[in-house]
């Protein structure tokens, strides 16, 4: 297949299906995040399988959240949907005692039209408990869309929380959700050129959500939260910054003077900061230089980190991402232009909702040294010679900021690093492709 180099990006739609992971799972680090929140699903036993399957190993830490399983009685309307759900939320106050409760709608919600935001502001009347409900189906959403409709739906429902107290006019408030230890190293770098968070969303508590209010300046961490920023937007007329996001040195130093911009301050020593972290990357950028990847789509973080592998060396063929907002992304899309002309190499191409087969037959054509996908498309590829790597492992990995580059590298060179061992010991499967 020829490549044809092009001087601006170029986006197709093929309107293939989602062939993601259920977004049901975004329970597994909200949950977490959340320390006093629990989380009810409310879905078929297939989800409660799912669930048990995808988060099992967390069972043992007794997890706050739990499945509202829907029986034959509630999909044909012959029970009374308010009376179950009051029953089942009075159990979780009683034996959880939480701040919130998370109802999560599912592919059989949506069906059966369960009317879950009218049954939701009544009920938390009632128990007294906040009510937030967010659909995370996997009918209309990718992946990682669920914590999108959450934290969309958790932004709606911020009112009345104690605001932390800002020096700055217009204090900024980031979204997106990180572990602990990402977003302590992020408040960092940005009190480094002296801008104060006023708080996160979401926050480790309910209680420490901060206030939402007209022209707070908002910004996001993550490319799969455009329904967040939008909700920010419209509803709490916030003022969004839109930066490239902070994955990898030139995304982090990206995105802290992006916001360094908005507050007009001249930041300081992150050349000096970013060019630190790129010379503890070089035994990995050393492996994989020259070596042509292939995303075929699962997480909505296909763009930014296409953008730093090129910076990193390698050849990206194709961009295939489920869902594109471009105007949420728009300097992310910058950033990878601009870099691919400093590197001299061609424009990816960015398929939107690509069609799986169309992507196995481009993949064949042009035999790409890596290839990140989703589950379920490992295994074939790997038995015809495709190196490849779970997109989904990025997703729970952490990737932001300065010091978590590396981690991105360890991923994305472990196949590389292990086929050829492979190889070695005389694992002829590797040696052919198709």
């Amino acid at each position: 297949m020829n490549i044809k180099k092009s001087e601006k990006l170029s986006f197709e739609c093929e309107t293939g299906n989602y062939h993601t992971f259920c977004p049901i799972s975004c329970v597994a680090w909200l949950y977490q995040k959340i320390e006093d929140s629990f989380f009810l699903v409310i879905g078929t036993k297939t989800c409660g399988y799912f669930l048990q399957n995808a988060l099992g190993v967390m069972i043992f830490a007794e997890p706050r959240y739990a499945m509202a399983e829907l029986e034959e009685g509630d999909i044909s309307a012959q029970l009374n949907d308010y009376q179950e759900l009051k029953r089942l939320c009075l159990q979780i106050k009683r034996d959880r005692n939480p701040s919130v409760i998370f109802w999560i709608g599912t592919c059989t919600t949506e069906i059966i039209k369960m009317d879950l935001e009218g049954i939701g502001p009544k009920l938390e009347l009632e128990i007294n408990v906040p009510i937030v409900v967010a659909r995370a189906n996997g009918l209309d959403y990718a992946f990682t869309q669920g914590e999108d409709t959450v934290l969309s739906a958790l932004v709606q429902k911020t009112t009345n929380f104690q605001q932390i107290q800002s020096k700055s006019e217009n204090p900024l408030i980031i979204f997106g959700s990180l572990p602990n230890l990402v977003v302590n190293q992020l408040n960092l770098e940005l009190k480094n050129q002296n801008i104060l968070i006023n708080g996160w969303l979401p926050a480790q508590r309910y209680s420490e959500l901060p206030t939402i209010n007209q022209n707070n300046f908002v910004c996001g961490v993550n490319p799969f939260l455009s329904r967040t920023a939008t909700t920010l937007i419209r509803r709490r007329k916030c003022k969004l910054i839109t930066a490239p996001f902070p994955i990898g040195p030139d995304g982090t130093r990206a995105w802290i003077e992006k916001i360094c911009s908005v507050y007009n301050i001249k930041p300081k020593g992150l050349e000096i900061r970013e060019q630190q972290i790129w010379e503890t990357l070089k035994p990995y950028s050393k492996l994989i230089s020259g070596k042509s990847v292939f995303f075929m789509g699962d997480n909505l973080l296909e763009i930014s980190l296409a953008r730093f592998l090129i910076n990193c060396g390698m050849i990206v063929y194709e961009i295939g991402i489920p869902y594109l907002d471009q105007r949420y992304q728009s300097a992310e899309l910058k950033l990878l232009e601009e870099t691919c002309k400093k590197k001299s190499v061609m424009l990816p191409r960015i398929v939107e909702k690509p069609d799986n087969y169309n992507q196995i037959e481009r993949i064949r054509a042009l035999q790409p040294d890596l290839v990140i996908t989703g589950m379920a498309h490992a295994n074939p590829l790997e038995a015809r010679g495709i190196a490849t790597k779970w997109s989904v492992e990025f997703t729970f990995a952490q990737i932001h900021g300065f010091t978590n580059a590396q981690d991105i590298l360890e991923l994305i060179t472990r196949p590389l690093r292990r086929n050829p061992s492979l190889l070695e010991l005389g694992w002829s499967q590797f040696s052919t492709k198709y």
